[in-house]
């Protein structure tokens, strides 16, 4: 089974800047009404939205932190608070599936978003973990893209399989998946192209990709992960739904969440795209990728 990790310290110490936002501001709140008037509710609902949390999965929560107190017959700030932490927790609460050998990892998302970096330390988790990687440069269309993949699974320490710059990406994986055979390699780890010259190239490109896996590696768990980048918040949303129009997503990889203020963000990923978060960046570092815990995020925020 995949290692579970101390999530819950790094976490914390991480998500300082989301922790000063929302929590301080929440708690400005609550000390500041004696009970629960519609104002503590609309204001708590701006502390939300400004977090990056979104319209509609604000409303959502606070029409249910309503049921909640009313329920409890509550009117204490300080109990709206503890539902308000529940509440949070069950709507992005997910589980990702179980491991299965041997794994095909999809990594898909628009460039910038750290999509290489994101593929380095997976490797470098699940080697690890000692499970068998190895590296498929298919982002054959943006300058130097193989080359800062290789500088990855370099310090990862795993095998990759690349060709020129300007290659057939679906030729590409299926050297890749030889190779992956050859050495009965565990996990193969795909990088895509994030953007080609229009969207239906794009989805012309990654659905061959799939038929290649499907035909020569029907053995392979598929998985496709999308990544996004945490601090361009709801901006990345609309950039993001394009890519579930173009290739089944199964899950969410969330970086640079060390690098936002407004966490919320993961609540709005969920909520919006319909995906579960399964994976968050927090740092720099080689092992600064960690398993998304509903419970220890919410948390570290407040």
């Amino acid at each position: 089974m995949e290692e579970k990790r101390g999530i819950f310290g790094k976490i914390r110490d991480r998500l300082s800047r989301s922790r000063e936002n929302v929590a301080q501001k929440v708690d400005q709140l609550v000390h500041s009404y004696r009970s629960l008037e519609d104002d503590f509710f609309d204001e708590l609902a701006d502390v939300l939205i400004l977090a990056d949390v979104g319209v509609a999965a604000t409303e959502k929560v606070i029409a249910e932190l309503k049921a909640r107190v009313k329920r409890e017959r509550t009117d204490d700030p300080e109990r709206a608070r503890a539902l308000l932490r529940d509440i949070l927790k069950e709507q992005i609460r997910s589980k990702r599936p179980p491991l299965a050998w041997p794994m095909v990892m999809l990594i898909v998302g628009v460039n910038g978003v750290g999509k290489t970096t994101t593929i380095g330390k997976l490797a470098a988790r699940f080697k690890a973990a000692q499970h068998s990687v190895i590296l498929c440069a298919a982002d054959t269309f943006r300058a130097a893209a193989s080359e800062q993949l290789a500088i990855w699974a370099e310090r990862a320490g795993v095998p990759i399989v690349r060709h020129t710059e300007g290659a057939d990406p679906a030729a590409v994986v299926y050297d890749a998946i030889t190779s992956a055979k050859a050495h009965g390699a565990e996990l193969l780890i795909v990088d895509t192209a994030g953007r080609l010259h229009n969207k239906a190239a794009l989805m012309d490109e990654l659905s061959k990709i799939r038929r290649i896996l499907a035909r020569d590696y029907p053995q392979a768990d598929i998985r496709t992960m999308l990544v996004l980048d945490a601090t361009t918040g709801q901006n990345g949303l609309a950039q993001a739904k394009a890519f579930l129009d173009t290739a089944q997503v199964n899950g969410i990889v969330l970086t640079k969440l060390d690098g936002t203020a407004k966490g919320g963000i993961v609540i709005a990923i969920q909520q919006t795209l319909g995906l579960p978060v399964w994976y968050v960046g927090v740092g720099e570092g080689l092992d600064d990728l960690e398993p998304f815990d509903a419970d220890a995020f919410v948390d570290a925020i407040f």
